[in-house]
Parts: structure tokens; C-alpha cells; sequence
């Protein structure tokens, strides 16, 4: 094993080939490998600070940059044709780098996926459509993109845009899965959140839903402690 990747995305689209930035233990010293996606005009390096909030030195994170620092043009919400290739695109970033690290010894039992925002939208998106039995799965800010479009009118309690259908095929068994949103987000509605919840927790996922009291948008406390205690276990994670 080298203990290092290429500073670069692989995948296909628009994505591939962006700036991947790596922090905190070397890959050939880490205990687990954080995949850290940011959100919609953001860059690596926010995920990053995040990263040293959560002050545990034995974590190699590595947080790729999306083209244009949006992974998608459109909200996660509107019809799924509205955000290719962007939505593949980032997909298949999250694909490559996981078969990159697994070419470096780190399985998906030794990997976590976290995203903020549209990144959260992406990490459980990814989690969802994969269906590995990663270590952790934490979305910051998020809900399920979806697999198709349902048929139907545009719903209020979906920010006027029309329903999806969350058609996964895999198994999350006992992955810990983390929904943190606040009650009253302008871009992520409550009762995706809900639903996203019910469909991880169907997949067979541990899902822990901490839901923020009033408007915002953004990362507390409470979901960061969560974030720093299931990463700081070191169970053997054959026996989950």
C-alpha cells in the first residue's frame, strides 16, 4: 500500500478530476477513513474544519470538491433529469474514491460518509444506492435524493415540488445512520427527512434522528457529538 491517494476526483462527468483534499492521519497510520462532502457552494476545506472540531487524530479524512462547488444544479428535490449529470457525476466520485481506499486496505466497515447540505443529500444517496456496511453514514443537513420520479402533483409539504420513489435494492444491517435537520429548513423539508428515515431504517440501518427545534440551516452541537461518538468506538465491527 502506498498510504496515499492522487489529489485528484475520479468518477466520470463533471466531477471527476476536482481537487480531492486529505487531513488528518495518514492513510497508512488511520483507524478509519472519513469521506466528507460539502454542501452547495462550500469547498473541501469547510468539511475539513468540521474534521478538527471533532479532534480525534486517528481519522484520515479525505473531502473531494465538487465542479463549480455544487454537486447539482437544482434543489435535491426537483425532478431527477434536472440535476444530471451533476447527480451521477458526484455518485460516481463517491464510487471511485470508496474503490480507491479499498485498494489501501480500508473496507466500508472502516469508512464513514458524512455530508452537509447538498453533501448530506449526496453521502446517503451514495450509502443508499451502495448499500455497503459502512462504519458510519451521517447526513448534516439532508434527505434521500431518490431512484425515480413519482407520479403526482407538486406537494407543499415538499417545497411545491412532486414526490419520489426511494426503489434501493440493498441492505444497511446495523450501519449507524445519522439525520440531522432543523424543523423548519429552507431547503430541506421535515418530511423528507421523515421519510428518508423510514427508508434507511427499512434497509435494515440504525437511523438516529436529531431534529433542531425552529428555522436554520446548519450544523449543531448535537449532531457533531453524535458524529464524535460513534467515530471514536472501536468495537469490532465484525460483530455488528
Amino acid at each position: 500500500m502506498s498510504g496515499a491517494l492522487e489529489a485528484k476526483t475520479r468518477g466520470t462527468g463533471p466531477h471527476a478530476g476536482q481537487r480531492l483534499v486529505a487531513a488528518g492521519a495518514p492513510l497508512h497510520r488511520a483507524r478509519l477513513a472519513v469521506v466528507m462532502i460539502h454542501g452547495r457552494g462550500g469547498e473541501p476545506e469547510d468539511m475539513i474544519g468540521l474534521a478538527d472540531h471533532l479532534a480525534l487524530p486517528d481519522l484520515a479524512v479525505l473531502a473531494p470538491a465538487a465542479a463549480g462547488r455544487s454537486w447539482w444544479p437544482d434543489s435535491f428535490l426537483a425532478p431527477l433529469d434536472a440535476n444530471e449529470p451533476g447527480l451521477g457525476s458526484g455518485l460516481s466520485v463517491i464510487a471511485a474514491l470508496l474503490e480507491d481506499l479499498a485498494e489501501q486496505g480500508f473496507g466500508p466497515e472502516r469508512i464513514a460518509l458524512v455530508g452537509f447540505s447538498q453533501g448530506a443529500c449526496l453521502a446517503i444517496e451514495a450509502a443508499a444506492r451502495l448499500a455497503r456496511p459502512f462504519r458510519v453514514v451521517a447526513a448534516l443537513s439532508g434527505g434521500l435524493v431518490g431512484t425515480s420520479d413519482a407520479d403526482g402533483p407538486p406537494l407543499a409539504e415538499l417545497y411545491n415540488r412532486p414526490a419520489k420513489r426511494f426503489d434501493y435494492e440493498g441492505r444497511l444491517d446495523n450501519v449507524p445512520l445519522l439525520l440531522g435537520c432543523h424543523e423548519q429548513d429552507p431547503h430541506i423539508p421535515l418530511v423528507r427527512v421523515r421519510e428518508s428515515a423510514k427508508v434507511l431504517g427499512d434497509m435494515g440501518a440504525q437511523v438516529d434522528t436529531i431534529i433542531i427545534p425552529g428555522a436554520g440551516h446548519g450544523i449543531v452541537a448535537d449532531e457533531a457529538a453524535w458524529l464524535r461518538k460513534h467515530l471514536n468506538k472501536k468495537e469490532d465491527t465484525d460483530e455488528r
